[in-house]
């Protein structure tokens, strides 16, 4: 007995509460739902956690503090450039890769000059084992860890991209690793390959002439008095943003096609469903249970509403979806007139909680990766209408899959999906693929929120993880791309064609004639 307890508490001893600063800035509800994810597999591991958000949690326990900085929802409300009938008005098919980085860029500087989180950084008491930070195009905040001189990890809220490699070891070949602002995925033809080579270069150029030095005089300019008030000098900015220990990508081993990653990129998709499901409120539970010829599920995320679909176009996927027998649920933010007995509007939708009812049918989706990762844990086939950023990758990676049909945002967008949800309910394959790729991403040691706690655990235990780290970063470009080498063999080529050259000159003739005078 005596022994028991001594194990008892030699575990309890080994066990040790973090205190881990977690930092979501970007204005996006579905990219907050990961952060809020974050927070709660850590709590739920017994750490302490003070969370840098736009949407504060509510009823949460004194282990959890909140830096309020909501005051950035101003950069995407009033960007009508962001707006869905933007996006369909102008047809737009991708994303203007400045733009992007600006947006970073931006989101960056307004949230370091957020008054919150600026009283917050000037408290010298504040001590952090670890920090975690959303990672958007701009790397500004990995100046965090120097501050509070502790390991860094990014979460990537998409998949193992070239552009967020680069930051922990090297970017992977554009012939068969596409830039996630695209809509290709590989194999590639030959001016796909063109046009992948050309994405790397834009994003490359643009973001070592104009972003990057422009981030850099802002890391400056914040954290050189943050890191003199503690007593120590700033590093260089290329030196603290290749420092994170690990990367945390929101996707999972099911899809085919990822590139190769390093070994501290780790996949936790899928972390942000909860486990068990959250059952659904009474009402919606006895609509699902009741409907005879199933349940099919559309919704346009959180971030573009439905509401803001023009309405003639709203009208017509009325029409639409009240031919159907099936009972259509509709996540829609405002209420509709004159609807149809079978659809039913959802102000808000427990999108996990309607996934998993066994009376779904399929799941009409913008393609977010929240979304489609969701589809594919609860093995539901989808029809997807991307409409903007990494959303067509999505699709066609869902599609390329097999689970997915992609239908274009268009003004013709209810006609084009009556044969799309006529293939859907009639062709059993996307059921059957998608049910297959489910088998695949259920099929781990562990649950991915309680991986991401571990390697988190394992970052503090072991000082910043070095032995994960990939020696790429160690060596610099010219030596991965053996241009020395080559001017080593050009230079040997060269004089090996001077010495033939002297070799085989010609003596020039004695001219033997005197001269008459």
């Amino acid at each position: 007995m005596k022994l028991l307890i001594l194990f008892g508490l030699a575990l309890l001893c080994g066990v040790e509460s973090l205190k881990v600063l977690v930092y979501y800035p970007l204005p996006v509800r579905s990219v907050s739902i990961l952060g809020s994810a974050v927070v709660k597999h850590l709590m739920d591991a017994g750490h302490e956690v003070t969370y840098v958000t736009v949407y504060p949690l509510k009823n949460m326990p004194p282990t959890l503090k909140q830096v309020d900085i909501s005051g950035n929802e101003e950069m995407v409300a009033k960007d009508e450039s962001l707006s869905i009938a933007h996006m369909l008005e102008n047809n737009v098919q991708d994303t203007d890769v400045l733009f992007v980085q600006e947006f970073g860029k931006e989101l960056s500087s307004q949230t370091f000059s957020n008054e919150n989180f600026t009283k917050f950084l000037q408290d010298t008491s504040q001590r952090f084992d670890i920090v975690i930070a959303d990672l958007f195009e701009s790397e500004v905040c990995a100046g965090l860890s120097v501050v509070y001189d502790c390991p860094f990890i990014w979460f990537y809220s998409m998949g193992a991209h070239w552009h967020v490699l680069r930051l922990i070891d090297e970017g992977r070949n554009p012939a068969y690793d596409p830039d996630y602002l695209t809509t290709t995925v590989a194999p590639f033809s030959f001016l796909e390959r063109t046009e992948q080579l050309w994405a790397r270069i834009k994003y490359t150029v643009l973001k070592t002439f104009i972003t990057m030095p422009a981030e850099k005089k802002m890391y400056e300019e914040i954290f050189t008095p943050l890191v003199a008030k503690r007593g120590r000098t700033l590093p260089e900015y290329e030196d603290v943003i290749y420092n994170a220990s690990i990367i945390f990508g929101n996707e999972h081993n099911a899809v085919k096609r990822r590139p190769s990653t390093p070994q501290n990129f780790k996949y936790i998709g899928g972390m942000h469903i909860p486990d068990p499901v959250t059952p659904l409120p009474k009402k919606l539970q006895d609509l699902m249970d009741n409907a005879k010829h199933g349940v099919i599920y559309f919704s346009m995320g959180s971030f573009f509403k439905s509401k803001h679909l023009p309405k003639s176009l709203v009208r017509g996927l009325v029409k639409t979806f009240g031919e159907l027998k099936e009972t259509v649920l509709w996540k829609f933010e405002e209420d509709l007139p004159d609807l149809p007995s079978n659809l039913h509007i959802l102000h808000w939708a427990p999108q996990s909680s309607i996934l998993a009812h066994k009376n779904l049918k399929f799941f009409i989706t913008h393609g977010g990766l929240l979304s489609s990762i969701e589809a594919i844990h609860f093995g539901v086939p989808v029809i997807t209408i991307p409409v903007y950023f990494d959303q067509f990758t999505n699709a066609r990676k869902a599609v390329e899959n097999g689970y997915a049909i992609r239908v274009p945002l268009n003004y013709d967008l209810a006609d084009n999906l009556k044969p799309a949800i006529k293939t859907m309910l009639s062709d059993d394959t996307y059921k059957k693929r998608v049910t297959e790729l489910s088998a695949i991403y259920h099929d781990r040691l562990v649950p991915p929120g309680k991986e991401m706690v571990h390697w988190v655990e394992h970052v503090v235990r072991s000082r910043g993880a070095p032995h994960l780290r990939s020696p790429a970063l160690d060596v610099p470009l010219y030596q991965r791309l053996y241009l020395d080498l080559l001017a080593l063999i050009l230079l040997i080529l060269y004089i090996i064609k001077r010495i033939i050259n002297i070799l085989t000159r010609k003596s020039p003739k004695k001219n033997d004639k005197k001269k008459k005078n």
